[in-house]
């Protein structure tokens, strides 16, 4: 049975968004400049290895944008290793591939963890239950799962419950120490702190750190109700807000919204009435305080007591769980971390990979582990990585790199794995809008001055190609229509 993402988790890959292919950009998709590498083949001349010529439908594509052709690196291959390329222009040169790292990430996760891995998050109880009261603690270890949302964490909660435990004497405590990550500023990539794609990984990352705010009209009283998920403990918000005539334009804005303070979190407008009922995804404004609020609230709501508090630690060295919620398998993580570019998500089972290995996963530990497993199953030149997910300005590969991977990547055991989890061409995922004719599966990768797709194209005889394509320019995004046009050229050859 196809699975449905549950509709809070659905509105945080889909809300909010700042783009698209042809239209709507997901997570992974931002506004950020970056930095374009050198190119040998600037002016047009032929690259060193290059195959062939771009297509005259992608030239044109590229004059209409005003891209040059040399800012497009492209390889298309068959999917059997050392096969000579169908083509192949300017594909040696290292570039930033945006989103298209996540396929460094999930390909080397599927074959170092399975893709039966899962993640487990176990509760220790410490002390002994008197008539529904624990004296002592309750400790929550993280583990990484990246998809700890909020109906899990009710979930988990309920099951504290079902030990005959109503109210804690001690203190609830959240260790964090499988990661080892350095704080850093959520803003700090491209100065949008409140978007939920700028999450920050944790061991114990619970809802992406992010709040949904849902707006109902309710046009017998004017007003707008508002409805807030996870409960947040000691968080004052508003419970309504005035509705307006004004058209379903910029609602956000005209919510005039303001979150100086994460304690009191203000809207100084209305609600258009024309907007409908609304959900905005929002990042906390002190993420660091997120995890803590949230389970108190959520605590609070199911009837809970807490005479103690909120408070980071780690778990006891002797101290066993009571028992452990598991994720997902990673066969269907990495369908929402593909599908959707879900940058936190990749960031989390990017950490995974040396925290399995480790004991303690941290960004650089996770590099050494993944180049590793590149020179060992890939070959050639590792990727430089930072975070795996492609909102990085330092990460970079050349689209020889990647069609080798999605070649090696053909013939492992998780092929079909892989592969399910790339969006397809019109029907979903990053993907939907797309103009392409073709039927492919493939990664998209967008920044500011980077667009590129990466995967697998199906010819009409059933013959598939890999094809990697990376436009890095001030213009990119306008040069989509060329990227489309390989697609459609891709799948008519023979």
């Amino acid at each position: 049975m196809k699975r449905s993402p549950h509709p809070l988790f659905a509105v945080l890959l889909a809300c909010s968004l700042t783009t698209s292919w042809g239209g709507v950009w997901a997570q992974g998709h931002t506004g950020h400049t970056a930095r374009k590498a050198p190119n040998p083949a600037a002016h047009g001349a032929a690259a060193a290895g290059d195959v062939g010529q771009l297509p005259p439908e992608v030239e044109a594509a590229l004059q209409r944008a005003k891209v040059p052709r040399d800012a497009l690196h492209v390889v298309v291959l068959d999917t059997t290793p050392n096969a000579p390329a169908r083509l192949r222009v300017s594909a040696q040169t290292p570039v930033n591939p945006a989103s298209l790292m996540k396929l460094v990430t999930t390909t080397a996760a599927l074959d170092l963890l399975g893709p039966a891995f899962v993640w487990r998050t176990p509760v220790y109880v410490e002390g002994v239950v008197r008539d529904g009261t624990l004296q002592g603690n309750v400790y929550l270890r993280g583990s990484g799962d990246p998809r700890l949302v909020v109906e899990r964490l009710w979930l988990l909660l309920r099951r504290v419950q079902g030990l005959g435990i109503q109210k804690i004497q001690g203190d609830i405590v959240l260790d964090r120490s499988a990661f080892d990550i350095a704080p850093r500023d959520a803003g700090g990539f491209d100065g949008e702190p409140l978007r939920p794609y700028n999450a920050a990984p944790d061991a114990l990352l619970l809802n992406f750190k992010s709040l949904l705010i849902q707006f109902v009209p309710d046009r017998s009283a004017n007003v707008a109700r508002i409805q807030v998920e996870p409960p947040m403990a000691g968080v004052q918000m508003p419970t309504s807000v005035p509705l307006s005539a004004e058209a379903c334009t910029d609602y956000r804005s005209a919510l005039r919204a303001d979150w100086s303070d994460p304690a009191r979190i203000k809207f100084g407008g209305s609600y258009p009435m024309a907007c409908g009922e609304k959900t905005w995804p929002v990042a906390y404004s002190a993420p660091s305080q997120f995890a803590g609020r949230a389970v108190l609230g959520m605590w609070q709501q199911l009837g809970g007591q807490l005479a103690g508090q909120v408070r980071d630690g780690t778990v006891p060295a002797n101290l066993l769980p009571a028992f452990s919620v598991e994720s997902a398998a990673l066969s269907e993580t990495i369908r929402d971390i593909n599908k959707f570019s879900n940058n936190v998500m990749a960031q989390q089972l990017f950490l995974t990979l040396s925290q399995q290995q480790r004991g303690v996963g941290s960004p650089e530990a996770s590099r050494e582990v993944v180049q590793r497993w590149w020179r060992e199953r890939v070959g050639g030149e590792a990727p430089v990585l930072d975070n795996g997910s492609g909102l990085s300005r330092d990460e970079r590969i050349s689209a020889q790199g990647l069609g080798r991977l999605l070649q090696v990547a053909w013939g492992s055991p998780s092929m079909s794995e892989l592969m399910s989890s790339l969006p397809i061409t019109g029907l979903d995922g990053t993907l939907r809008r797309s103009q392409s004719q073709a039927v492919a599966h493939l990664k998209t990768g967008s920044l500011r001055d980077v667009a590129g797709v990466a995967g697998y194209v199906e010819t009409a005889s059933g013959k598939r190609w890999v094809l990697v394509a990376i436009l890095n320019h001030s213009n990119a995004n306008a040069a989509r229509a060329a990227l489309d046009a390989l697609i459609d050229w891709t799948a008519k050859q023979l």
